[in-house]
């Protein structure tokens, strides 16, 4: 794998259904070398900061593959890298084999997966489609949020090496899937498991103890 492209941006303000709203989403592609820091990178802003950006979602990514099938599943020929709100596009990123735990060297920084993407309104705001909250969900093709083990400077073209690989096989896509799939036959032991992980996010535990009512 490697970053096809490194995408930032700067709190913009919009206006969505008569109000104003502050908005890190709409991120474009830089050539420049990115520093990366234990709560997110240097350049790039989050406006709402109890829900994006911190220690455990640091570093979000998207993989290249997924922007051939949103262009035909939306009909529109104008979706570019970076339009999913991912500070990295990687090449053959795959929610299905990348577990939470894993550790992968980004340019010199070592960053953790520690959840998936849960989808907000504003993803619906950067395409102007509130329906892609509901197919992005149904697609379990989500992205991945990093924490930061050790900070780094990253670029495009960089390789995204897996360096530790988790002892269970948990994958994101597995995660996001056995939470949000009604249909999922064995969600329970699923999501029984991820919640016993010490990597998996507190947010992602908190959903899970609510869900499976954990005491």
């Amino acid at each position: 794998m490697k970053i096809v492209s490194t995408n930032i941006s700067k709190v913009k303000t919009i206006f969505h259904n008569n109000k104003e709203i502050k908005t890190g989403i709409f991120k474009s592609p830089t050539s420049n070398e990115v520093v990366i820091t234990k709560t997110n990178i240097i350049g790039d802003q989050q406006a709402d900061l109890i829900n994006h950006g911190g220690e455990h979602k640091a570093v979000y990514a998207f993989s290249s593959a997924h922007y051939e099938y949103w262009i035909k599943e939306l009909k529109n020929e104008n979706i570019s890298f970076g339009m999913f709100g991912e500070n990295f596009t990687i090449s053959n990123l795959s929610e299905k084999d990348i577990c939470v735990g894993d550790q992968f060297r980004v340019g010199t920084a070592l960053l953790e997966v520690s959840q998936p993407r849960v989808p907000c309104f504003k993803l619906g705001i950067a395409f102007d489609n509130k329906s892609i909250l509901k197919l992005f969900t149904q697609h379990y093709c989500t992205g991945v949020y990093f924490r930061v083990i050790e900070s780094g400077v990253a670029k495009t073209g960089d390789q995204v090496v897996l360096e530790k690989e988790a002892s269970h096989n948990i994958s994101i896509r597995t995660l996001f899937q056995a939470y949000f799939d009604k249909s999922y036959i064995d969600y329970k032991s699923v999501l029984s498991e991820a919640y016993s992980l010490k990597e998996l996010a507190p947010e992602w535990k908190e959903k899970i103890k609510k869900k499976l009512s954990l005491n």
